[in-house]
């Protein structure tokens, strides 16, 4: 096959229409190349095959055995030449198959993905589902690693080779067991009064501290830390048998409430919007299976 390296693949798209027009002329004419360029094609032909391919018969020219034995493998080649080149390869999530991987803040999951689930099995059932609960630095790191084809979360400094597009904002609220104290106080909720209980912390990374404890830190307040757990999982139960309260986003937190009648209030000075955002590789920019899963996502995300 070292023929292959040195191959000029025009040549190939020349010969099919030779074997379909079974003439110099018509072929010539349908390529718009004169009838020595198309004659010259195929001497070049011959001397690679080592075979006439066409030759003199009673009513012109007619394929040799070869020739004829290479008119649907050429058909089939310059059909999917055509796919690659042009419209390429059709997405149909009804009947896609496969894996879709994707990474996700544990802050997330709860919110987004039994709504992507949901329209996953009505939209694409043939799909599975692999998520990576992951922060940025992993989400990053697992990208690289071809370990996952999407992400959820809050980017920043992205290398170049990551694409991101602002999905939505949201706010950090206090939430607590119904009948907390400082539901009482929450007309008067100030610094003093959120440092004055216990807080749980979630940490992805397994530290005692969140990115709350930055912005506290910023402005020379310091929280307790009663408990800190590396997922979100166990924050409804804690709470509820407690006096501790946490900080987290606030669609969490309706989760939260809504699953378990935890109750929530609003901080008393504002941070400023968090924001959450779809990454992706740059290399899928015009891939249509990412494309939909991208629109799939921003859809889930405005409602």
């Amino acid at each position: 096959m070292s023929e292959l390296a040195n191959l000029d693949m025009n040549l190939l798209k020349i010969l099919n229409i030779l074997i379909e027009e079974q003439n110099v002329t018509r072929a010539g004419a349908r390529l718009g190349r004169t009838q020595p360029a198309i004659s010259n094609a195929l001497n070049r032909l011959r001397n690679l095959l080592d075979d006439e391919l066409l030759v003199r018969g009673a009513g012109g020219l007619t394929l040799t055995p070869r020739a004829e034995a290479l008119r649907v493998p050429l058909q089939q080649l310059m059909r999917l030449a055509g796919i690659c080149l042009s419209e390429g390869v059709k997405f149909d999530p009804s009947t896609a198959t496969g894996v879709i991987q994707i990474g996700v803040p544990d802050r997330l999951s709860l919110s987004i993905l039994p709504l992507l689930v949901s329209r996953l099995a009505n939209e694409a059932p043939g799909l599975n589902l692999h998520v990576k609960t992951a922060d940025r630095d992993q989400t990053i790191s697992l990208f690289d690693n071809d370990e996952i084809e999407l992400a959820l979360g809050w980017p920043e400094n992205l290398p170049p080779h990551l694409r991101s597009e602002w999905l939505f904002d949201e706010e950090l609220v206090c939430v607590c067991r119904n009948g907390h104290p400082i539901l009482d106080a929450s007309n008067n909720f100030d610094y003093d009064t959120l440092i004055a209980f216990p807080h749980l912390v979630v940490s992805s990374t397994g530290g005692r501290k969140a990115a709350f404890d930055i912005w506290l830190g910023e402005r020379g307040i310091e929280r307790e830390v009663k408990v800190s757990v590396g997922a979100f999982s166990a924050v409804p139960e804690l709470l509820l048998a407690s006096d501790m309260i946490g900080v987290f986003t606030k669609r969490l937190v309706g989760r939260f409430q809504e699953n378990y009648g935890l109750s929530y209030v609003d901080l008393p000075f504002d941070l400023g919007p968090l924001g959450h955002f779809l990454v992706w590789p740059a290399r899928f920019d015009g891939d249509e299976r990412q494309i939909w899963l991208r629109g799939l996502i921003r859809d889930i995300c405005k409602s």
